[in-house]
């Protein structure tokens, strides 16, 4: 397993648009993909589960994937998340 933190600069925190795009990526890997915040683990591939954890601006989150593709799918969250929500 691979795990990563990452912490939200985008000033909507992770709203609708950019939660989606984090589940279409989390969805083109093979891997189990969890993003964990304040205690609460939700899978990365779960839309809804992404939206319950209300992840605002300046949040630490961390994003763990565990599989054959974890390396790749570790890294296209992070392409993804720097792209649009943070560091």
């Amino acid at each position: 397993m691979k795990s990563q933190t990452f912490t939200i600069t985008a000033e909507t925190g992770v709203h609708a648009r950019p939660a989606t795009l984090l589940v279409n990526k989390a969805g083109q890997f093979d891997s189990e993909i969890e993003v964990s915040y304040k205690g609460k683990n939700v899978n990365l591939k779960s839309i809804m589960g992404v939206m319950s954890l209300g992840i605002p601006k300046g949040a630490e989150i961390e994003v763990s994937a565990d599989g054959k593709d974890e390396a790749d799918a570790l890294n296209g969250i992070a392409d993804v998340i720097k792209e649009h929500l943070g560091e």
